[in-house]
């Protein structure tokens, strides 16, 4: 048999179970995520019939739009306390990491632990860190925030509370941004949770646009029908 389903081990190392993620929305794949124990992931478009999502048992959880933008919409901002650098000591961004990220969809699941959530997020920055894959944000030569990236995708952000709320994020952006497409990329992109109104807002006043938009789904199975393949 095919299998319809991948394991994501970073999600497992935080949480402690399995878990999944669908590789296609189809009744074969929800019929094997059914068949297998843990926490389960799909991604569908918005639009798409979600009636077999709810008859095994999946619960919305977050919906995703991708921001994108080139060099030529790009509007490039500087200020003189805003500067940023691949030099970043770890323990600090972390600590900025943690519990930075209320709007993702793991924090939003009510079946997850939130301490599990924030050590999914701290997990993966520390990932990219040991890459260098992440430029420290610095304001008057502090750090106050990071972006971590893969290619010319900005996989991960977040800035120091004390630093959020006063205009300050578009120049950091900005200028990652102008050191990626400086780098050879065409575009940079990045994946934004759609009730995170003030990162959306931030993406577009940098001129950046949206598109693929995706609806997420979670499930967590904890007793297998063998009969039927649907929950018990």
């Amino acid at each position: 048999m095919n299998t319809l389903i991948k394991p994501t081990p970073w999600d497992a190392a935080a949480f402690g179970i399995n878990t999944w993620e669908l590789l296609e929305y189809s009744e074969a794949a929800l019929q094997q995520a059914a068949q297998t124990a843990g926490h389960h992931t799909l991604k569908v478009d918005p639009l798409a019939d979600k009636r077999l999502l709810h008859e095994y048992g999946f619960y919305y959880c977050d919906t995703l739009v991708e921001p994108h933008c080139n060099a030529k919409r790009l509007r490039k901002l500087q200020h003189a306390d805003a500067t940023i650098s691949r030099v970043v000591d770890v323990e600090q961004a972390v600590s900025i990491c943690h519990g930075a990220f209320a709007h993702g969809r793991f924090h939003r699941d009510f079946n997850l632990p939130r301490a599990g959530a924030d050590l999914r997020y701290d997990n993966w920055l520390r990932q990219l860190l040991a890459a260098g894959q992440v430029y420290g944000l610095y304001w008057q030569g502090e750090l106050a925030g990071f972006i971590a990236y893969s290619g010319n995708n900005l996989l991960l952000h977040a800035l120091a509370e004390q630093h959020r709320g006063r205009g300050r994020a578009k120049y950091w952006w900005s200028a990652v941004c102008t050191e990626l497409l400086a780098s050879g990329h065409e575009e940079v992109k990045s994946s934004v949770s759609a009730s995170n109104l003030a990162v959306l807002n931030l993406y577009a006043s940098l001129g950046f646009s949206f598109k693929h938009p995706q609806d997420i789904y979670h499930r967590m199975t904890q007793t297998i029908d063998e009969t039927n393949g649907r929950p018990a």
